[in-house]
């Protein structure tokens, strides 16, 4: 077993927020060739209104495409007892449950305040435990919401006490729109620690103000086993303004890498897959530092 574990969110977080859309076959290619560099745990799609998330209205079609290979666990993001529906018809294996620990970003996001998708995953998480489906709750907006500002720490961490009650596989905070620094991570990882020492915490960052790998060093001397990365760097949240940049998994890989951290990931196969994907979004090339620079040693 690696050290720390990457999820791999590009088929997902990557994609939602680009104008360009990408074909379900290259999507398909994308969790492929996440595959080959040895990521094991792929946040596939998000089973969302397609009004309102173009890029992930062929959830189920990726899901048929990829679903059938061994190698992968697949991971579907819902928002409600509708998404998981969707999550459970098309196969996947774990489905992650967002709850916004700001109102503002909630009601923007969903339609509804932070209490009640308090409730909705609650309801989730025992429908979904009986379909026979492993589930994350995230919490989003965890470091600070772009309408309301600053959220407080123990604003989190309440959420976080009322989400545990459902029982959780896995507890994910998550940097939303990347205002993040280490001494937050550190308290709401030990924050969470002391509700429930047991359960595995995962931790998502972007990198939009230049602290997403701070952070990711942070999280795991605090305790936490699993990281959120996307190929690339690519990503962001529509409902977020200014939420920007993944940390990369190529460059997170490289960090651990050279750290003694072991991830089962190959990074210059990842690197090449995000300076793939990118090139299928238009752009010039991908916003991840290690497939210009190169590794160390050559």
């Amino acid at each position: 077993m690696p050290d720390i574990e990457i999820v791999e969110v590009s088929p997902r977080d990557g994609l939602q927020n680009e104008a360009r859309l990408v074909s379900t076959e290259d999507k398909a290619t994308l969790v492929r060739r996440c595959l080959d560099a040895g990521v094991r745990r792929i946040e596939v799609t998000a089973f969302a209104r397609p009004d309102l998330v173009p890029q992930m209205a062929d959830a189920e079609d990726v899901i048929a495409a990829v679903r059938d290979d061994p190698r992968l666990r697949s991971i579907g993001l819902v928002l409600n007892r509708r998404g998981l529906d969707r999550a459970v018809a098309a196969g996947c294996d774990e489905v992650t449950v967002v709850v916004v620990a700001s109102d503002g970003l909630a009601l923007r996001n969903q339609g509804v305040d932070t209490a009640a998708q308090v409730s909705t995953w609650q309801q989730v998480a025992a429908d979904a435990r009986a379909a026979g489906l492993a589930t994350t709750v995230m919490i989003a907006a965890a470091f600070g919401c772009p309408f309301d500002g600053e959220v407080p720490s123990a604003r989190v961490l309440d959420v976080a006490r009322a989400c545990l009650e459902a029982g959780p596989d896995e507890v994910a905070i998550a940097d939303t729109i990347g205002v993040g620094v280490p001494a937050q991570v550190r308290e709401l990882v030990g924050g969470i620690r002391g509700l429930d020492a047991s359960v595995p915490i995962r931790a998502h960052f972007h990198n939009t103000r230049n602290t997403g790998y701070a952070n990711a060093i942070a999280a795991i001397e605090a305790g936490v086993s699993v990281l959120d990365a996307s190929a690339g760097g690519i990503g962001g949240c529509p409902f977020a303004p200014g939420a920007t940049g993944n940390i990369a998994t190529e460059d997170l890989t490289y960090l651990l890498d050279r750290s003694g951290i072991a991830t089962g990931v190959d990074r210059e196969s990842v690197a090449a897959t995000g300076a793939w994907i990118s090139a299928r979004l238009g752009l010039q090339q991908a916003p991840a530092l290690l497939g210009r620079a190169g590794g160390f040693p050559a």
